[in-house]
C-alpha cells in the first residue's frame, strides 16, 4: 500500500490530509510533529483524513506518520513554505504499526513483546466463515477444544494463547476497537459475533498483559480493529456452502466532512454436520447446527481538530443445536459503547470510553441413558437442566498520555467493570411411566437461582523510554481491586422431599459461612519491565518479565454444566489465579523481504482453576472447578515470512508448548507432572499466497496439531472403533491423536466491482477427534462458493 501525505505548513499551524494510493482518506492515523529538538506534538486524523497541529514552523520540521497497514515514515521537512507530500511504503512484518501491546501506536519492530498481526488481506484470503477459524493460522491461538465455533457450545469457545489455563473461560482479553468483547458472565467469546468483512486487522499479543489491561489479559490480548469509514462505500458478500450453509456479509460506510458512519452485518445458517463418530452414534444424535444474525453500527465525529468522538451499537442473536435431539441453545446480545479522544492544550492526549452489554443466554442439558440389555446405545435422552443466564455488564476507561521530550512517552489510566448475572436453572428428574425412544419424559424437581455481582477497578501507569538510540524500554504497573458480592444459591424443591442446598448471601441474611455465601475481595499488583535492543538494522533482541492475575468469573463460581456424560460443578470458594513469567526473543530481517522471529517463554501460574475429576462411574464423570497449586507453561514460538516480489508470500509458524501441573495442591497430588488438558505439545502452520487480481488470488495453508489430552488425569483413550471410523491405526495411547488439515482459497476479479471466489476448509476431509465420552469429531470438508461486490467512491480533498 502506498499513501500520500499532503501537508500545508502555515506560520502558526501545520495541517494536512492523509490519503492512500487510491485517493481515499486514511482516518485514525497518528501524526507526530517535532518542531524543535525535544519538543513534539501528536494528533490523530479525523474521519476526513485531516489534521491540524498548532505549532510555529520557523525551521526544519520532522514528521512521523503511523497508521495500521502502513510502514512508519519519518521525514525531515526543510521548506515550510509549500505543501509537502510524504509517501508511506508497504509494511514489512516488523514495520507494521500496532496499537494493542502498549495501548498506543507503535512500530512492531520497536515493541518488546511477541505480537502477531492478521490484516484484512489475510482475512479475505481465508476460506473460513468465522473469526476463530481465521485465527488458527497463528499457532499460539486455540479455543478450549479443537473444533470450530460452528459446531461447539458457546461455553467451550474460550480462547487460550500458548496454552495458558485452557478451559471454556478465556485467559485472554478480546477487544473490538479497544472495547472488551468477552462474555461478561463466563469470559468465553462468541466468535460468530465478529463481523470479519469489516475488520481492518487483528492484533494478537501472546504474553501476559495484565500490567495494562488487568483481569482477563493474564494470558494475552486479541484486539480486532475495524476498517476505517470510506466515502460512499458498499460491499456485499453472498456465499453458499455445502451442508446447506448460506451466508451473507455486508458493510457500508460514508464520510461527510468530519463525520464518518459505518454499518455491517452477517447472516448465517446451516444444516450442520454430525459430531459423534459413526460407531457410537445413536438415534438421539443429530447434526450440530447454528444460525446467527449480527448487526453493528458505528459513527466517528471530529467537531474540531482537537476532539474526536465515537459511538457504537450492536445486536446479535444465535440459535444452536449441539448435536442431540431436543436440544436448545440460544443467545441474544445487545451492546452499546461510546467515547472521546481529546488533544489538550499542553499537547497531551486524553481518551475516555464507556460500554454496556445486555445478554441473555439459554441452554438445555440432556442426559443419555446408558446402554443395557434392553436399551440400545445412545437411544434414549431426557432433559436434566433448562438454564437461562441473564447478564448485565457495564464498564469504562480513562487514559491520559503525553510525550515527555523526544525520548519518553508516559501514559496513565483507570478502568472499571461491573457485571451482574444469575444462572436460573430448572432441574428435572426422570418421569415415571413407559419410555418411548428417543426421548424420556422429565418432571420438574428443583428450581435454582445462582449468581452474584462482580465489580473490578484498576489503575495503570506506563513509560516508554528510549535512553539510547538503539535501546527502547517499557515499564508498566497496574493495581486492581475486585469484589464479589450479593452471591447466592437459592434452591426451591418442586417435588416434596427433593434435597436442596440453599445458600443466601451472608450480607443480606446475616448468617455465616458455610451456611451462606460471603463477599469476596482482593487487591493485586501487576508490574512489567521490558526492553528491546537493535543490534543492527537486521537484528534485534528483546525480553520482558512481569506478572498477571485473573479473578474467577461468575460462571465458574456459580454455574454448573454438562458435556456428554461429564458433569462439571461450580465452586463458590474459588480464588484468583496469579501468573509470573517472562519472554526472550530475537528478530532477524536479513533483507526487506525476509523476517524471522523466535521467542522463548516461561510462565508459572499459581492457584490455576482447573476441572478436577471427583468421581468416575463407568462413562459417567463428575468434575468440579478447583484451584490447583501451580502449573508451568514453557516453550518456544517461532515464525518466518518471505515475500517474493509483490505477488508471492510464504509464511510459517511453530509452537512448542510444555504445559504441566507442578503442584496439584493438597487434594490433587496425583495431578503432578500431568499435562494440561487440551494443550498439544506441538502445533504449527505453513501458508503460501499468490496475489495477482488480473489472473487469480490463491492461498493454500496447512495446520498441524500434536496429540493432546481430554481430561485432567491424562487417561481417556479414543476407542478402537472410533479410531477405525476416522481411518487411524489402532492404539491404546491416551489422548486425542494429532492431525493435519489443509485449506484452500481461490478468487478471480471479474471487473473492478466484482470478485468470484471458492473456499475449502479441511480440503482432504480429515477426521480429527475433539472429545471423548462420547467420542466427537470436528468439522468435515466445508466448501463455500460466492462473490464479493464492492462499490466505493472517493473523498474530495
Amino acid at each position: 500500500m502506498i499513501a500520500a501525505f499532503i501537508l500545508a505548513l502555515a506560520a502558526s499551524s501545520i495541517s494536512g490530509v492523509v490519503r492512500d494510493s487510491t485517493g481515499g482518506v486514511v482516518s485514525g492515523a497518528s501524526v507526530v510533529v517535532r518542531v524543535a529538538p525535544g519538543s513534539e506534538q501528536r494528533v490523530t486524523t479525523g474521519p476526513d483524513g485531516r489534521f491540524t497541529v498548532d505549532a510555529s514552523a520557523t525551521g526544519p520540521v520532522v514528521i512521523v506518520v503511523r497508521a495500521g497497514g502502513f510502514a512508519e515514515k519519518t521525514e525531515r521537512v526543510e521548506d515550510a513554505s509549500r505543501p509537502i507530500s510524504i509517501e508511506l511504503a508497504p509494511a514489512a512484518l516488523l514495520e507494521q504499526v500496532t496499537v494493542t501491546a502498549s495501548r498506543t501506536e507503535q512500530r512492531l519492530g520497536d515493541i518488546p513483546a511477541s505480537v502477531s498481526v492478521l490484516h484484512s488481506e489475510d482475512i479475505r484470503m481465508s476460506p473460513a466463515v468465522v473469526a476463530d477459524d481465521v485465527l488458527r493460522q497463528i499457532p499460539s491461538f486455540s479455543l478450549f477444544r479443537r473444533t470450530s465455533s460452528l459446531s461447539s457450545h458457546p461455553t467451550a469457545q474460550g480462547v487460550s494463547l500458548r496454552g495458558i489455563g485452557p478451559s471454556g473461560v478465556s485467559r485472554t482479553l478480546v477487544l473490538v476497537d479497544g472495547t472488551p468483547f468477552n462474555d461478561p458472565f463466563g469470559g468465553w467469546v462468541y466468535w460468530t459475533r465478529v463481523p470479519t468483512e469489516s475488520v481492518d486487522r487483528i492484533e494478537v499479543v501472546d504474553g501476559s498483559s495484565s500490567s495494562l489491561y488487568g483481569n482477563y489479559a493474564m494470558g494475552g490480548v486479541i484486539n480486532i480493529v475495524s476498517a476505517r469509514p470510506e466515502r460512499r462505500s458498499f460491499e456485499i458478500k453472498p456465499q453458499y456452502g455445502n451442508h446447506n450453509s448460506p451466508k451473507l456479509d455486508y458493510t457500508a460506510s460514508d464520510v461527510w466532512g468530519k463525520l464518518g458512519v459505518t454499518t455491517d452485518g452477517s447472516i448465517f445458517d446451516t444444516d450442520g454436520f454430525p459430531i459423534v463418530v459413526p460407531s457410537e452414534k445413536g438415534i438421539i444424535d443429530i447434526n450440530a447446527t447454528v444460525k446467527f444474525r449480527n448487526f453493528n453500527g458505528k459513527a466517528d465525529y471530529s467537531p474540531s481538530d482537537r476532539v474526536s468522538l465515537f459511538a457504537r451499537a450492536g445486536y446479535f442473536s444465535e440459535d444452536r443445536v449441539n448435536g442431540k435431539i431436543g436440544e436448545v441453545n440460544d443467545t441474544q446480545w445487545k451492546s452499546v459503547s461510546g467515547g472521546a479522544r481529546v488533544r489538550l492544550p499542553d499537547a497531551s492526549d486524553l481518551q475516555a470510553s464507556v460500554y454496556s452489554d445486555f445478554e441473555n443466554f439459554h441452554s438445555t442439558f440432556l442426559a443419555v441413558t446408558a446402554p443395557s440389555a434392553t436399551v440400545a446405545q445412545r437411544s434414549i435422552v431426557r432433559l436434566t437442566v433448562d438454564q437461562h443466564v441473564p447478564t448485565t455488564g457495564v464498564g469504562g476507561l480513562v487514559q491520559w498520555a503525553k510525550a515527555l521530550g523526544a525520548t519518553n512517552y508516559f501514559s496513565a489510566g483507570t478502568d472499571w467493570r461491573y457485571v451482574d448475572g444469575d444462572s436460573q436453572e430448572a432441574s428435572y428428574n426422570a418421569a415415571p411411566g413407559p419410555i418411548v425412544p428417543p426421548t424420556q419424559n422429565a418432571i420438574l424437581a428443583l428450581q435454582r437461582v445462582s449468581g452474584g455481582t462482580q465489580r473490578s477497578l484498576g489503575a495503570f501507569v506506563q513509560d516508554i523510554l528510549t535512553p539510547l538510540p538503539k535501546l527502547s524500554m517499557t515499564l508498566s504497573a497496574r493495581v486492581d481491586h475486585w469484589r464479589n458480592y450479593d452471591a447466592h444459591n437459592l434452591e426451591t424443591a418442586v417435588i416434596p422431599g427433593t434435597a436442596i442446598n440453599n445458600k443466601p448471601s451472608c450480607e443480606t441474611s446475616g448468617g455465616t459461612p458455610p451456611a451462606c455465601l460471603a463477599d469476596r475481595a482482593d487487591t493485586v499488583l501487576s508490574p512489567r519491565a521490558a526492553a528491546r535492543y537493535q543490534i543492527s538494522d537486521k537484528l534485534s533482541v528483546w525480553g520482558d518479565i512481569g506478572s498477571g492475575f485473573r479473578a474467577p468469573t461468575l460462571n465458574e463460581l456459580y454455574r454448573q454444566f454438562r458435556v456428554g456424560t461429564v458433569l462439571t460443578l461450580a465452586n463458590e470458594n474459588l480464588g484468583p489465579e496469579r501468573l509470573v513469567g517472562g519472554e526472550a526473543g530475537i528478530s532477524v530481517a536479513p533483507t526487506r523481504d525476509v523476517t524471522a522471529r523466535v521467542t522463548w517463554f516461561d510462565n508459572h501460574v499459581t492457584n490455576p482453576v482447573s476441572n478436577v475429576t471427583l468421581t468416575a462411574v463407568g462413562a459417567n464423570v463428575t468434575q468440579q472447578r478447583q484451584n490447583l497449586g501451580e502449573t508451568r507453561i514453557k516453550g518456544v514460538q517461532s515464525d518466518v515470512e518471505y515475500r517474493v516480489g509483490s505477488r508471492l508470500r510464504f509464511s510459517a509458524g511453530y509452537l512448542f508448548n510444555d504445559a504441566k501441573v507442578v503442584d496439584g495442591g493438597a487434594a490433587n497430588a496425583s495431578l503432578v507432572n500431568k499435562f494440561l488438558p487440551q494443550v498439544p505439545k506441538h502445533r504449527g502452520s505453513v501458508r503460501a499466497a499468490y496475489t495477482n487480481p488480473k489472473y487469480a488470488i490463491v492461498a493454500f495453508s496447512v495446520q498441524f496439531f500434536g496429540r493432546q489430552f481430554d481430561d485432567d488425569q491424562n487417561s481417556r483413550v479414543v476407542p478402537a472403533a472410533a479410531l477405525a471410523d476416522g481411518g487411524y491405526a489402532a492404539s491404546t495411547a491416551p489422548g486425542l491423536p494429532g492431525y493435519s488439515v489443509a485449506d484452500l482459497f481461490v478468487s478471480r476479479t471479474i471487473n473492478r466491482n466484482l470478485e468470484a471466489f471458492v473456499g475449502l476448509q479441511n480440503l482432504f476431509d480429515q477426521t480429527y477427534f475433539v472429545g471423548t465420552l462420547p467420542t466427537t469429531i470436528g468439522s468435515p470438508r466445508l466448501v463455500n462458493v460466492g462473490v464479493r461486490v464492492r462499490f466505493a467512491g472517493r473523498t474530495n480533498p
